[in-house]
């Protein structure tokens, strides 16, 4: 990936998952990354240590702590070309029975975390016309029952990067979302459950989901050719082709497959 290569990239929510297979990925093809999570520890003990590699403490929800980031790493290596917005929570939990900091939160970390890390690190990628992604998920296209707040959240997040990338159109600085599907990971692990609690296990199998690896290799690529966005898996593409032509449709064959999860919420209607 030639295009990678000396560039500087951004990521939040490099402690697990998608954030740190995509930083890895990045420093193989010679990237400059820097990667941030709210346990340095954590994070730097993801990564072998290299001049390539910049991590820091900060927590997404603190717009003093992603202005803080960003500064550091423009202060670092001079600015930055690429930023992606990935971290991130979920959550399990019926709307009737969620506690209401429970939505406040991942509003907070999916959506207000990418807006603070796009303002202060816009006048960067536009001086470099570079590119800002943002981690959504097939609920941004698509409310999912059992996870209003995390719907909200990604519905906002591809509201907020289409109005952008419309203002950015003759700039030369590209704005893009990737919805992954489902993808092994730790974001199920810990979801929110109704009390705020981190959800602790997963209902999927992980083994027979996409790998994140994979998922970052996809992503890497969509960003060198400046894709406008990936849908990612079969599940996902048919889930928004499915909710644009046939929504009825789609809410019962939603209803369905959530229904059938291990422990699903919505037993409780049955």
């Amino acid at each position: 990936m030639p295009l990678v290569k000396d560039k500087v990239i951004v990521i939040t929510g490099g402690s697990s998952g998608i954030g740190r297979a995509l930083a890895a990925a990045a420093l193989e093809h010679g990237a400059k990354v820097a990667v941030c999570g709210r346990n340095l520890e954590k994070l730097q003990g993801n990564f072998i240590a290299t001049d390539n590699l910049f991590c820091f403490k900060a927590d997404v929800v603190s717009e003093a702590d992603c202005k803080a980031f960003i500064a550091a790493v423009e202060q670092k290596w001079g600015g930055v070309d690429v930023l992606v917005n990935n971290a991130g929570i979920s959550m399990r939990a019926l709307f009737q029975d969620v506690d209401l900091s429970v939505i406040k939160e991942l509003i907070d970390v999916n959506f207000w975390g990418m807006v603070y890390c796009t303002k202060y690190v816009l006048p960067s990628v536009l001086a470099r016309k570079g590119v800002i992604v943002g981690i959504s998920s097939v609920a941004g296209y698509r409310g999912l029952p059992g996870r209003t707040g995390y719907s909200a959240s990604k519905f906002a997040m591809q509201g907020f990067l289409e109005a952008l990338r419309t203002e950015l159109l003759y700039s030369g600085t590209h704005v893009m979302w990737v919805s992954p599907g489902f993808t092994a990971s730790n974001i199920r692990n810990v979801a929110r459950s109704s009390d705020g609690s981190a959800q602790a296990e997963t209902p999927l199998d992980e083994q027979k989901l996409m790998t994140a690896e994979e998922c970052a290799h996809i992503i890497l690529k969509g960003i060198e050719k400046r894709k406008r966005t990936i849908v990612m898996t079969r599940q996902g593409k048919l889930a928004v082709w499915l909710n644009k032509l046939f929504p009825g449709l789609a809410d019962r064959l939603v209803y369905k497959h959530f229904l059938n999860e291990p422990d699903s919420p919505l037993k409780k209607f049955h």
